[in-house]
């Protein structure tokens, strides 16, 4: 039996943004678009502007657009 979890499959159960229950795979999508910047995806998708206003959210939807640009993921 195959353990490795399909990215696909996680991103879709991975929460990004918390308050707002936005998935990994909605903010890598508007990444994908051209959402270049925290506050570009946060208009996009919503995220950021749930109860913490980003706090919990905001570095991780850095993280992912750092990572984006740098080739780290398509």
């Amino acid at each position: 039996m195959d353990n490795e979890i399909d990215p696909k499959i996680m991103d879709n159960i991975t929460k990004v943004c918390i308050c707002k229950a936005i998935p990994r795979s909605k903010i890598k999508n508007a990444i994908r678009s051209g959402a270049d910047s925290v506050v570009k995806v946060n208009e996009v998708t919503g995220s950021g502007q749930g109860e913490c206003r980003g706090r919990r959210c905001g570095l991780k939807i850095k993280a992912l657009v750092d990572g984006y640009k740098k080739g780290e993921w398509e």
